[in-house]
């Protein structure tokens, strides 16, 4: 009889059991439900803030970014960007991708910095370099207020690697101007090297001489406060000959 108790007992604390197990899985079912129906419904890509982009559009970082089936959910792409590796885009170093909503994506883009190009006939591409003077791009397109740079004995290039100018003080100048000239906000048309390494600036219809030494930045700083005066004419400006004593700066203004 006893026996007979327990055997229930237990038959009850079993079926109890069960009856707990069979809660515990439709909580979780529709807890997940729930999860999946809020992803599905709230996390949906409304806007896209995109902000750090100067070479591509708004238009073509959304399309590099929303690339696959899945990129109408903003949860989705925070996650892809968030864990996986992201596709390698000419110009473009990085991008960060947050959620700023769960409707709103926002994403910052760092371009790689570059100070000017060369083009190599061998290899048939524009090779861009930094401020340091690394390689950072190689493509057959070119970038409206990047200077070309002429004159440079450079036939082959390794992408990340400095560029393979023998001349270190060639190099020296070549960086230090591309980077004056881009402080002053005077980018040139392009940066000419002449055979014994004084440089030259074309600006549309105006030839600029600078010359070489130690003095390309000053020689810069003061060019800035000139340019505007003799916008939309045509010669050659000689600034080769500047010192800081001996000031005369002259233009051969042809007609």
């Amino acid at each position: 009889m006893a026996r007979d108790k327990e055997l229930l007992r237990e038959k009850r604390r079993k079926k109890k059991r069960r009856k707990i197990r069979f809660a515990v899985f439709w909580v979780f079912l529709l807890t997940a439900g729930l999860s999946a129906l809020i992803i599905w419904q709230v996390y949906r890509v409304g806007e896209v803030k995109v902000e750090g982009n100067e070479h591509y559009s708004k238009e073509q970082i959304e399309k590099f970014v929303l690339d696959d089936k899945y990129s109408w959910n903003s949860l989705y792409v925070y996650l892809k960007y968030r864990f996986m590796e992201m596709e390698q885009i000419p110009f473009v170093d990085t991008m960060e991708v947050s959620l700023e909503n769960p409707k709103t994506l926002k994403i910052f883009v760092y371009e790689k910095e570059i100070i000017g190009y060369l083009y190599i006939a061998s290899i048939d591409l524009n090779v861009f370099f930094d401020k340091d003077g690394f390689v950072v791009e190689t493509s057959k397109e070119m970038i409206e207020g990047i200077p070309r740079v002429d004159g440079l004995n450079c036939d082959q290039v390794v992408l990340y690697e400095k560029l393979p100018i023998e001349d270190k003080d060639i190099l020296r100048s070549l960086l230090a101007a591309s980077q004056s000239l881009k402080k002053n906000g005077i980018v040139p048309d392009e940066i000419q090297f002449g055979e014994n390494g004084d440089l030259s600036l074309t600006y549309g219809n105006i030839k600029v001489l600078l010359g070489g030494g130690d003095k390309l930045t000053n020689k810069i700083l003061r060019l800035s406060y000139i340019l505007p005066q003799i916008e939309g004419k045509k010669g050659v400006l000689h600034v080769e000959n500047w010192t800081e004593n001996t000031t005369d700066i002259i233009f051969d203004q042809e007609k």
